[in-house]
């Protein structure tokens, strides 16, 4: 080969191996993609809008939100990280799933694989019980999107108008008797509005409420069930009863979306629920309804308090193929920032409550939940998941048990209660045959040996 015919060669090599790096640089250009797993609740969905924000700040990542309803959720993003299938780099979990994800390594540890070096994100601003519940061994396994308990909503003019009053915490009977004296079924108005939907984390929530402050439990210190214990078995057929009686019509099939919709609409006079929803309730609430809501705590009976404890957080699961990018969507998602950009722009009551101290003295958040934010801290610091109900007990968690079992028991017995609440069974029916089921799932599990 001559010099001449050489040099158009080294050309073409020149051309390809720039064709080459160009192309390398173009592909390296291109943004990552994260799948983020998220609960449809209102706050969340406030989030998705909000996601042009924190592109501003991270033009090399882009975020598709799967919203899901609670009960699709839960089985969808347990079957992704039980299995190493990888399909999300971010997933919503709420505080049950926590500690039992982190001790089988489903999930990172955030302290040690992210937060000791972001001091921007502010660890030591958390509200401890929130920050507890999405913790394991110390350390964060999710960053706390939202804290909670449950407490009362209510219609202050339905009260007055039936000469009524509400204390600060009623007892569950006196909401039995508000419930029976508001009850106006020809106006299309019931007493109460509760949770009957199947669900561990949908009827079994506040149910599990009233049986902790009936005096009642889900099992003993040998984890022997006690769905028949004589003060479990009154709290079930009290809560089934209430409904039946003196709550919305086709009880069996609502969850907390329906109790919301039913409530701002005028629909029922009081909502027992979780205080995340305060803001959307002021939010959504029709003009008859408006200037209206009350709040009040738990209701209680044989315990000082009764409020759930609840955190939904976002965990990376170790199958995640962009933990660095996932951090920063997560722990911009968890800010201090993000919570006032909410408020500006979507409005206060869309602002994740319960997880930073921080927001309580924002002044225009104070203003704006200035009838139920107060409420909702006390009710969070009231909570006690080590000591949930009168007697002792040998697992920890307020509206469900931390233990592994229990999606299966609590999923199980919800549909029983939900067939009570219908019609389709008794309560005595219920509870034998969760009881019986409950004894069947324990002993495969090897609990009581």
């Amino acid at each position: 080969m001559t010099m001449s015919s050489r040099a158009p060669a080294a050309a073409v090599l020149r051309t390809i191996a720039l064709a080459v790096t160009l192309g390398s640089a173009a592909a390296q250009a291109e943004p990552v993609t994260l799948t983020v797993a998220l609960a449809a609740n209102p706050q969340m969905q406030t989030a998705a809008q909000l996601i042009d924000n924190f592109y501003a700040g991270n033009p090399d990542i882009k975020v598709k939100f799967q919203i899901l309803p609670e009960n699709q959720l839960r089985p969808t993003v347990l079957k992704d990280v039980a299995t190493n299938s990888g399909q999300f780099d971010v997933v919503m979990i709420g505080a049950y799933e926590v500690p039992l994800w982190a001790q089988k390594s489903w999930i990172l540890d955030l302290s040690k694989e992210f937060v000791a070096g972001d001091q921007g994100w502010n660890v030591d601003d958390l509200v401890t019980p929130i920050k507890d519940l999405v913790s394991y061994k110390g350390d964060l396994y999710a960053t706390p999107f939202y804290g909670s308990s449950s407490f009362m909503f209510y219609r202050k003019d339905l009260f007055e108008k039936a000469g009524l009053t509400m204390p600060e915490v009623p007892t569950w009977d006196e909401v039995a008797a508000f419930a029976a004296k508001l009850d106006d079924k020809a106006n299309g108005v019931s007493g109460i509005c509760l949770r009957g939907i199947p669900g561990w984390g949908q009827n079994l929530a506040p149910l599990t409420t009233v049986i902790n402050t009936f005096g009642g439990r889900w099992f003993d210190e040998q984890w022997a069930p006690q769905l028949s214990a004589p003060k479990t078995k009154e709290a079930i057929r009290f809560y089934v009863d209430l409904l039946k009686q003196h709550g919305q019509p086709d009880a069996a099939k609502d969850g907390w979306q329906e109790c919301l919709q039913l409530f701002t609409q005028g629909k029922a006079a009081m909502w027992y629920d979780d205080t995340v929803f305060a803001g959307p309730v002021l939010d959504q609430a029709s003009p008859a309804v408006k200037g209206h809501v009350g709040f009040a705590m738990a209701p209680v009976k044989a315990t000082k308090g009764s409020g759930w404890l609840w955190a939904w957080g976002l965990s990376i699961p170790k199958t995640s193929r962009h933990p660095q990018e996932a951090w920063k969507l997560i722990a911009w998602l968890t800010s201090q920032q993000y919570i006032k950009l909410a408020g500006e722009k979507a409005g206060w009551g869309t602002v994740p409550p319960g997880s930073r101290q921080s927001t309580y003295a924002i002044p225009d958040y104070v203003n704006a939940t200035k009838d139920y934010a107060a409420l909702t801290l006390k009710s969070i610091n009231g909570a006690n998941p080590l000591k949930p109900t009168v007697d002792p007990v040998p697992y920890t968690g307020v509206q469900y048990v931390t233990i592994p079992e229990f999606e299966q028991i609590g999923d199980f017995t919800s549909q029983q209660i939900a067939g009570a609440i219908s019609g389709r069974n008794t309560v005595d029916e219920a509870i034998a045959t969760s009881e019986a089921k409950i004894k069947e799932i324990m002993e495969d599990a090897g609990y009581g040996k």
